[in-house]
């Protein structure tokens, strides 16, 4: 990896809801190097939208330290948290209310935030021309965003995340609002900004396909880095073992074979996070056996409480069966009852 632009130290953020402590992360580390693409997946609720949050100075951690190209974020000051906002971060959000006004056309809605930070007249209207240019919407700089499609207007919306040349660019499910087609070429638009301006890019997604699109994936899980999973063999941009659509000759584009290649993640601490559906192939619990080899560490699981864990199961589903059927009896007994009710009832009636 280059030199990381992204530090994240044991990264903790707790949340007050509703009375309770709701923990979003929990001891996470993270190194993302310059001019990296990088993806981030993860269920909802896995942490990865606090994440994006902390990195893009939206909110603060509680524990833990967070470096983002050279500035320690948890110690900037609110006003110069503002700054680091303004000038550092660029923000691409999935709904495109969030990245533009809406009464304001395309060339006013870029040129917005370089008023915001001071810059001159003509220099900031030829800066608007670059940027509307360099995201292919450049014809349509006078349209209002009622005139414009959903990839035109997230278009719109990544240019003005370029406005200030942020050191750092977070995209947050960009595609999400759009079809597949629209959504590839957003995918190639960050490939080329990526590589032209060398800009680290953070793309949230939960596309299946996002591991093609970008250099490398990391996976979300219970608030820590659970896995890491990179293309191998070169960078696919078509589901493996697909044919592209054709070229501009008429001609189609060759298979792209890749292979995709996933690392488990050990944290600072040496914890890692077993796949769960390994852990069930294997009957691991609670505990396991480390053997070291020479190619590397083998982990076995413990007989003797795999044995106890099934006799465990094996107890738990005997009392759900018993709970099922002491239930179902007094359901049974709960309607003679009534039965028994409304015979009388009937009896009362006709006397």
């Amino acid at each position: 990896m280059t030199e990381p632009l992204i530090i994240c130290d044991n990264l903790v953020k707790i949340y007050r809801v509703a009375g309770r402590d709701v923990v979003a992360l929990q001891g996470l580390d993270m190194l993302v190097g310059k001019g990296e693409l990088l993806g981030v997946v993860g269920v909802s609720g896995s942490g990865k939208s606090t994440l994006m949050n902390i990195l893009g100075g939206l909110d603060r951690p509680t524990a833990g330290r967070v470096w983002v190209d050279g500035k320690d974020l948890l110690k900037l000051s609110d006003t110069q948290l503002d700054a680091y906002r303004l000038l550092r971060v660029g923000f691409v959000w999935q709904q495109t209310s969030r990245n533009l006004v809406p009464y304001l056309n395309a060339q006013q809605n870029v040129e917005l935030p370089l008023t915001l930070a001071g810059g001159a007249g003509i220099r900031r209207r030829m800066r608007v021309g670059e940027l509307l240019e360099m995201v292919g919407i450049e014809s349509r700089r006078k349209h209002k965003l009622s005139e414009l499609s959903g990839g035109e207007q997230q278009r719109v919306g990544i240019a003005v995340a370029l406005a200030n040349n942020p050191s750092l660019l977070l995209a947050d499910e960009p595609t999400g609002e759009v079809d597949e087609k629209t959504a590839q070429s957003l995918y190639d638009l960050f490939r080329r900004l990526n590589k032209e301006l060398g800009l680290t890019t953070l793309i949230v997604s939960h596309d299946p396909k996002l591991a093609h699109q970008v250099d490398r994936v990391i996976s979300i899980r219970d608030g820590k880095v659970s896995t890491e999973s990179k293309v191998i063999n070169g960078r696919a941009t078509v589901q493996l073992g697909a044919v592209d659509t054709p070229g501009g000759d008429g001609a189609p584009r060759p298979e792209t074979q890749s292979v995709i290649q996933e690392l488990i993640v050990v944290d600072s601490a040496g914890r890692l996070q077993v796949p769960k559906e390994l852990l069930q192939q294997y009957n691991i619990r609670r505990r396991v056996h480390l053997e070291p080899l020479e190619e590397g560490l083998l982990i076995k699981p413990v007989v003797e409480e795999a044995r106890l864990a099934q006799s465990h199961d094996s107890a738990e589903k005997m009392i759900d069966s018993l709970e099922e059927t002491r239930r179902s009896k007094g359901a049974r007994s709960l309607f003679a009852r009534l039965g028994k009710r409304l015979i009388r009832g009937d009896r009362h009636d006709d006397a």
